[in-house]
């Protein structure tokens, strides 16, 4: 294939005030690809709360604030227009379409890497923190770490697979829940939580229940979810009694077998571990913004009388991402979501910050 034209300069979107919900476009220059890279027109990306985190500055576990003119964004999607030196062996082509992911490099090498968890690389690059990231029409990524897109599966579709639903799948396997089993998923019908309890209902034989405020019971009930809590409905200074009861009664009296947390608060970290059974496992995958604090509900007589697991799952490795986009592309999940222009995007981050958004925004960044 005949390589395309590329212009001088591109659009992009910018944290212009970082520790604010603002945005602003700017004209940038098309960076030329280095040794090892791969120039990619992207035509779509993802808007997920961690760039919101990044963007307004409440992740402590991030090593320095985010600076102005970092270009945002982590699940973007298009097409390879140039390659750098020594990729010829890579097996990437001009006009192939790839992803950029969170990680957007790995270095290969660390005891992560070694292990099959790059997505925890000692010296992993963020995408949108380290590096511009996909709030772009033009971004950098290594030959040797940009995912293959499937045939027939739309770019926009899947851009919220790159992050949310690679973070999901992976959070669902580390739970070890087996299919018949339940599973709670809090945050249901969020951007990841959606995917999560299709991934379980759909493709892993799992029985969903779907904890979330009530306007996302018909989201959360037609990604698959056999029961929905709308958590407003119970108080929050019973210590969780009545919210406890509730879903022990729903999963056989005895509790889930697994939680997925993937809403980023600390009270629904609190909640989860309570509805567990014997051999129960919690899975932490949203991440609490703002000063860190303790899960509130982890009595050591707890663990020690039920058995309980609590264990971390991050953004998963290079192979999930590619399992979880097969899939899409064979239609068992699919993220329900619209689409905005680049110039919504502080909008976009205003129902996030307001927690109306249902679902996942992606970017046509094509002008």
């Amino acid at each position: 294939m005949a390589a395309p034209e590329i212009p001088k300069t591109q659009k992009a979107a910018i944290y212009d005030q970082p520790g604010t919900v603002s945005t602003k476009i700017i004209d940038i220059d098309v960076p030329e690809p280095g040794a090892g890279e791969v120039l990619i027109n992207l035509t779509h990306s993802g808007v997920c709360h961690s760039d919101y985190g990044i963007m307004t500055n409440t992740w402590d576990m991030l090593p320095f604030p985010t600076q102005p003119g970092q270009v945002g964004g982590h699940e973007g999607v298009g097409k390879i227009v140039k390659l750098g030196s020594g990729t010829e062996n890579s097996g990437l082509k001009i006009g192939d379409r790839v992803g950029i992911k969170w990680i957007s490099s790995a270095c290969g090498n660390c005891q992560p890497c070694q292990a099959g968890s790059d997505g925890l690389c000692f010296n992993q690059k963020v995408s949108g923190y380290y590096t511009p990231g996909t709030f772009q029409q033009y971004a950098l990524g290594p030959a040797n770490y940009v995912t293959p897109i499937p045939d027939g599966l739309d770019s926009a579709e899947a851009a919220p697979m790159l992050c949310a639903g690679v973070t999901v799948y992976s959070a669902l396997k580390r739970s070890n829940a087996r299919p018949g089993q339940w599973v709670i998923i809090s945050g249901a019908g969020g951007g990841l939580g959606h995917i999560a309890v299709q991934l379980a209902s759909k493709g892993m034989g799992l029985r969903v229940i779907g904890i979330d405020h009530g306007s996302k019971a018909e989201l959360v009930k037609s990604s698959g979810a056999e029961h929905f809590v709308d958590i407003t409905q119970f108080p929050s200074d019973d210590k969780g009694e009545a919210l406890t009861k509730h879903v022990h009664g729903l999963a056989d009296g005895l509790g889930a077998h697994a939680a997925i947390v993937c809403t980023a608060a600390n009270a629904a970290y609190a909640q989860a571990l309570p509805l567990l059974r014997f051999n129960g496992t919690l899975v932490c995958v949203g991440i609490p913004e703002n000063e860190p604090k303790a899960i509130g509900s982890a009595f050591p007589s707890s663990f020690i009388n039920k058995h309980l697991t609590v264990t971390g799952s991050a953004v998963g490795n290079r192979t999930e991402a590619i399992e979880t986009l097969k899939f899409a592309a064979r239609g068992v999940i699919k993220a329900h979501y619209r689409t905005e222009k680049m110039d919504a995007l502080t909008s976009v981050f205003k129902e996030m910050d307001e927690g109306k958004l249902q679902g996942r925004v992606v970017l046509d960044l094509s002008g």
